[in-house]
């Protein structure tokens, strides 16, 4: 038994009726039918493409998968291709599920590989909604795009959240830096991947603004253009983390270029401390007569030598805090 339901005049008459009922369900000019189909055979998408005359390309776009979100106009209905974004927060991964809705005067039917795409989030939207029902397709097809643009706003604000996290550790010295470029390059990765779903949604709800009016209702225009405007502010959050997570990964190679610098001016530092002591013993050390040869205080005078030199030096770089 499929996923479907049937309203007429705005009023829910029947659900899960078969993809071979479908026909009767839109014969009355106020009926409108929504269909739901996972993982379609080759013959179940040449039965509803001859029940509801769709055209062979985007029969095959929705058999083959992995399209680009977009719209195409067909004379006797619209294929939209789409994708809903999941993000895992243990794993710091983002899900696309990908959908293909066909779009008649009477129908709406959907096609699913796999259960990833929240097809009960759709229908709850339609129930709460339900006081929109009377507009037919252009409320089925209004419920499915907001629940797939709402999950956008769900992922990027997981995604800013995760950002700022990474901000207030970024200049925690305990923490290694692997830590931090693998935690940017997975949100980097998510937030690609939710740019290549999100953006080209633009494009699939512009023209269902500027002329659809034959299949969906001009009095739900106003709740499209809100999809519209979502739409545009997902796509501003998106550019603005990624720009975000690339600076975030350069500070932190600035930060390590920084920490490397500081370890080797201690370990310079160092070097020429211990060079003094080196220095001084390997001149009393030589074979020839010299100042203090032979001589009690020659050696307290070397021992003094190393000790105000070495600690004249210690306290430079102190001072310069290269210690």
């Amino acid at each position: 038994m499929s996923l479907s339901r049937q309203y007429r005049a705005g009023v829910l008459l029947e659900k899960d009726f078969t993809l071979e009922q479908l026909r009767e369900h839109i014969r009355n000019k106020d009926d409108a039918a929504w269909i739901d189909i996972q993982d379609p055979t080759p013959e179940q998408m040449k039965l509803i493409a001859d029940e509801l005359d769709l055209h062979q390309l985007a029969v095959a776009d929705s058999l083959s998968g992995r399209q680009r979100a977009k719209l195409d106009h067909y004379d006797s209905h619209l294929f939209i291709n789409l994708y809903q974004g999941t993000y895992h927060h243990e794993t710091s991964t983002l899900d696309l599920s990908e959908v293909a809705i066909f779009v008649t005067k009477r129908a709406v039917v959907t096609v699913r590989k796999g259960d990833g795409f929240d097809i009960a989030a759709v229908q709850s939207r339609w129930d709460e909604s339900s006081e929109l029902a009377k507009y037919g397709v252009a409320f089925l097809l209004w419920g499915i795009l907001d629940v797939v643009i709402d999950g956008y706003f769900d992922v990027i604000q997981t995604l800013d959240d995760e950002l700022e996290q990474l901000e207030d550790i970024l200049f925690d010295s305990k923490l290694r830096d692997s830590i931090i470029q693998r935690r940017s390059y997975a949100l980097r990765k998510a937030l690609v991947l939710l740019r290549r779903a999100a953006i080209p949604m633009r494009e699939v709800i512009n023209p269902l603004l500027k002329h659809n009016g034959d299949i969906l209702h001009n009095d739900m225009m106003p709740y499209y253009q809100d999809l519209y405007d979502h739409t545009m502010r997902v796509a501003d959050w998106t550019d603005s983390l990624r720009d975000l997570v690339t600076t975030l990964l350069e500070t932190n190679l600035t930060l390590q270029g920084n920490r490397m610098n500081m370890i080797m001016k201690q370990v310079t530092s160092w070097a020429a401390i211990i060079a003094v002591p080196t220095a001084i013993t390997g001149f009393y050390g030589q074979n020839v007569p010299y100042p203090g040869y032979m001589e009690p205080w020659g050696a307290w005078f070397s021992v003094g030598s190393i000790v105000v030199i070495s600690g004249a030096l210690y306290w430079t770089f102190k001072k310069r805090d290269w210690l």
